[in-house]
């Protein structure tokens, strides 16, 4: 029997939080700013949420669109907001930067790890637009912390990313691919079966929560069907 999958939903306030753990989400990524693909939300909004909730909060730590860290400045502006998210109770985080030709940003990662003091976090998509999706995962490899890839395998979505999450899962335990494989990115309730069939226990929805679209809250209803939907994939 597989063990139960995890359920990880967007949430851009307390409203959408207590839907989500209501529906039977196991973690939450908080963000604001969906137009710009989800920044870093305030300090005040992630101690509101972790007051309201009880399960795991992944905060991201992104401040602009795109997937570069910025300049040495911007860099250590990352730094100062992931100390002030850790005073606010984020004990977990979401992050991930490239530089121009699409290779992982190694410095701005590593600095910003650091401040985490040794965290859990998420890399996120930007693995789906590196140059090299091995070469990120070797050189990430050994980072305290990191123990999560969110991906959709390309980034284009799961429909185009599919084989490459396969084939990504059945590496498990080869240098780099100890990260569990927390897919999302266009995710349905119909690549489940297959997903699952690969031995992955990791989803993401965010606009799957949303049967009104990002202008309206997550709906209790719409995380139940993905939970029901996971847990019997589990059974």
């Amino acid at each position: 029997m597989s063990k139960r999958a995890v359920l990880e939903v967007i949430a851009l306030d307390v409203e959408d939080a207590v839907a989500a753990q209501a529906g039977g989400a196991d973690r939450l990524e908080l963000v604001t700013e969906m137009a710009a693909d989800g920044l870093t939300p305030s300090a005040a909004t992630v101690a509101g949420i972790r007051a309201a909730v009880d399960i795991d909060l992944r905060v991201m730590l992104r401040l602009a669109d795109g997937f570069a860290a910025g300049d040495a400045e911007d860099v250590e502006r990352l730094v100062r907001v992931a100390g002030e998210l850790r005073e606010a109770g984020a004990d977990q985080f979401v992050l991930g930067y490239l530089d121009a030709d699409g290779d992982v940003d190694l410095d701005a990662v590593e600095r910003v790890v650091a401040a985490l003091g040794g965290c859990s976090w998420t890399f996120h998509r930007a693995i789906d637009r590196a140059a090299d999706r091995d070469a990120l995962r070797k050189q990430l490899a050994d980072l305290p912390g990191l123990d999560t890839y969110l991906t959709a395998g390309s980034a284009s979505g799961v429909d185009e990313g599919l084989p490459t999450l396969v084939a990504e899962a059945r590496r498990r335990g080869e240098p780099g691919y100890d990260q569990t494989i927390l897919v999302g990115g266009g995710l349905r309730l119909d690549h489940v079966p297959d997903l699952r069939h690969a031995g992955i226990d990791a989803f993401h929805i965010g606009g799957a929560a949303r049967p009104g679209g990002w202008e309206g809250p997550v709906s209790v209803d719409a995380v139940t069907q993905w939970r029901k939907m996971l847990d019997g994939e589990a059974a």
